[in-house]
């Protein structure tokens, strides 16, 4: 297997490195307000954690080269919060889009997207559109969030209201970096969505039917969740799960056969 380091090449070996099946992996993140008891750089962190794993289990033929990430991302819901760095939505779509153009240019036509962070949901989804029509590229979508999590890894109610700061991200932080975690400031606040879920409302923040919201509006301390279920040995069973995950979505990535995306039904 030939994983690449984008930062570490050196321009005239590019073209010879590169080929058909190559991938690009890059890591949306963000920089943003996770509470008292996570960093700014949490999702980030958790993205090129699991990007690290992933590579871990990559078939051994594959040809993959990692970007630089995208550390500050779309996050304006946060951005009343001390600390929280954003760019405009268009401006870190504009970003996606100019470096799948500078991939085209490279002869690389595999893009993947491992996203840990929500807000950066809508630039993905546009730039891959845009990059698609535009060079013809294969840009698969993989945010980690969308991924089943491991059976019975955590009440059903914390993966649905657990939205930031819970138990998921803290637990993989744990793992992950446990120097950055301040454990006495682990807690369960209240939260919007679990208040309109016992009045088994169809409405709510996330969902079939969900509002637009700033994280202050799920609670003023702009984290929603039970950190205080959270523990090392769980945060390494989701990097493991989802690291294996996105390995094979990266497979999957390197194999299709993207110069006829109706050849499997003519």
């Amino acid at each position: 297997m030939a994983i690449h380091h984008w930062t570490s090449l050196h321009a005239p070996d590019v073209p010879s490195l590169t080929g058909a099946d190559s991938v690009a992996v890059m890591v949306l993140g963000a920089i943003e307000q996770h509470g008292a008891h996570l960093p700014l750089s949490t999702d980030l962190d958790i993205g090129e954690g699991l990007l690290d794993e992933a590579l871990r289990h990559v078939a051994p033929d594959r040809s993959v080269f990692v970007l630089p990430p995208l550390s500050v991302g779309a996050s304006e819901e946060h951005s009343d919060f001390p600390g929280t760095l954003s760019l405009p939505a268009p401006v870190a779509q504009s970003i996606l889009e100019a470096m799948g153009d500078n991939l085209a240019c490279s002869g690389i036509r595999r893009l993947m997207l491992i996203n840990s962070h929500g807000g950066n949901q809508a630039i993905m989804q546009q730039a891959a559109l845009t990059l698609r029509r535009r060079h013809g590229m294969l840009v698969v979508k993989a945010p980690y969030m969308t991924l089943a999590p491991p059976d019975d890894c955590l009440p059903r109610e914390e993966l649905v209201h657990g939205l930031h700061g819970g138990a998921l991200e803290t637990a993989m932080m744990l793992h992950l970096h446990p120097d950055r975690v301040r454990r006495d400031a682990l807690g369960h606040p209240p939260s919007v969505g679990e208040r309109l879920a016992a009045r088994q409302a169809r409405l709510g923040p996330e969902g079939d039917a969900s509002f637009a919201w700033l994280a202050q509006d799920l609670h003023p301390g702009g984290v929603v969740g039970n950190a205080a279920l959270a523990t090392d040995a769980l945060g390494q069973q989701l990097v493991s799960h989802f690291g294996r995950a996105l390995a094979e979505v990266l497979d999957d990535t390197a194999r299709f056969d993207i110069t006829d995306f109706h050849a499997e039904s003519s």
